[in-house]
């Protein structure tokens, strides 16, 4: 021991595009925008399929064939899968190919990468069911494990991923939760039976995901020697290192002239060195290992900033309006019966949307302006309400 446990967020947004009053009633477009790349979803698509997602899944089946004990997982947005299939397929043909290998694990979640879970029940579970057909069809795969958005979770959400049926869940790692417990052991949800608890291990997480190419960093350059050294130190004291990160991380947010995609390349050998040392999806390491204690997270601990919190997307008025809006009229939606207008509903759910009106450290210019497409938080609110409103005008025709 320990086993690696590499976990891959693939997501992408139907951003909403500038979108002002005198659009209400008249242009009932919310997602599709010429005019301005960063918000132009087919160009960010092919984008990030060429710096990303292509040239990483060819690592990826490179270091398979090379290795047959390097296992990764994935777990893929319906809002992505849908804009690769439109603007990309040989992206989606690329992940089948893996998939195919036996050597990866997809993961379920809301298929709108919505906050679902915090406001209805109903539309959480429904949003499980529409990604879960999404995948059966695509990838013609069952999955066994549970991601939230975000990393988004309590115990009331693993007691309700363990009632359909799952046998694992991942969250965030951190300590003030842990109270002095390690990340790298398997846990027991609290008040729960048969579900099992992954952690990720932010620390050595966020040294690829974010710190791997900052100079200013007093372990910069880090180097696949060095990080398997750090593995090593493990032994004997975890079962499992839960590297749970974005897979925009390679070749997206680290370019690949950072020497990301060479650290990537040399990395299982590195580990693997060491003859206790191993690499499993989620489901084998809850195979593998037994619990170690049970974990009680009453409060809402998620993978974002420094708060890990859910403050990113709901710690200012503007989110919190917006959010209480488009939850608001869900009895309406379903109620219309039209597959299009749920669909456009459920895409002004995805949590993208407030976390670009997120307000905070915004003059100082951290990873949410990185994040954005909107010049400010107050933009993007502003269009998105507008949205809203049309949308709303729309719903009451039907």
């Amino acid at each position: 021991m320990p086993s690696i446990c590499f976990y891959f967020q693939v997501h992408q947004p139907y951003r909403i595009k500038r979108y002002s009053v005198f659009d209400i009633g008249n242009d009932h477009d919310y997602f599709e925008d010429a005019n301005y790349q960063d918000r132009n979803n087919e160009f960010i698509i092919k984008k990030v399929a060429e710096k990303c997602y292509l040239p990483a899944n060819k690592v990826m089946l490179d270091l398979i064939h090379r290795y047959p004990e390097f296992k990764i997982s994935y777990s893929f947005s319906g809002t992505a899968l849908e804009q690769m299939e439109k603007y990309a397929p040989e992206v989606i043909e690329s992940f089948q190919r893996l998939v195919q290998t036996g050597n990866v694990e997809i993961l379920d979640e809301t298929y709108y990468h919505s906050l679902s879970f915090f406001y209805s029940n109903e539309e959480f579970v429904e949003q499980i069911r529409l990604h879960r057909d999404k995948i059966k069809k695509l990838f013609n795969y069952e999955p066994t494990v549970f991601r939230n958005t975000e990393l988004a979770y309590n115990n009331e959400l693993a007691s309700l991923v363990e009632k359909l049926g799952y046998k694992g869940i991942v969250a965030e790692g951190w300590e003030y939760y842990l109270k002095g417990k390690s990340p790298n052991f398997v846990y027991r949800p609290y008040d729960t039976k048969n579900i099992k608890l992954l952690l990720k291990n932010y620390k050595l997480s966020d040294d690829i995901a974010f710190r791997f190419s900052n100079k200013g960093w007093e372990e910069y350059p880090l180097s696949a020697p060095k990080f398997g050294q750090w593995v090593n130190a493990v032994n004997g004291s975890g079962q499992t290192i839960n590297l749970f990160m974005d897979y925009e991380t390679f070749g997206e947010h680290q370019w690949e002239d950072t020497g990301i995609f060479n650290f990537l390349r040399s990395l299982p050998e590195e580990v693997l060195k060491h003859p206790d040392n191993n690499f499993k999806t989620p489901s084998e390491i809850i195979e593998a290992y037994s619990v170690m204690d049970e974990l009680d997270i009453n409060e809402i601990v998620t993978w974002a900033d420094t708060e890990r919190d859910l403050s990113a997307w709901t710690g200012n008025s503007m989110q919190k309006s917006a959010l209480r809006k488009i939850y608001e009229i869900e009895e309406s939606v379903i109620a219309s019966d039209n597959e299009e207008v749920k669909d456009n509903w459920r895409k002004l759910q995805t949590s993208d949307h407030f976390y670009y009106m997120c307000t905070k450290w915004f003059s100082d210019g951290d990873v949410h302006k990185y994040f954005s497409p909107y010049d400010s938080p107050y933009e993007a609110f502003i269009s998105y309400m507008n949205v809203l409103n049309d949308f709303k005008l729309l719903l009451c025709k039907k």
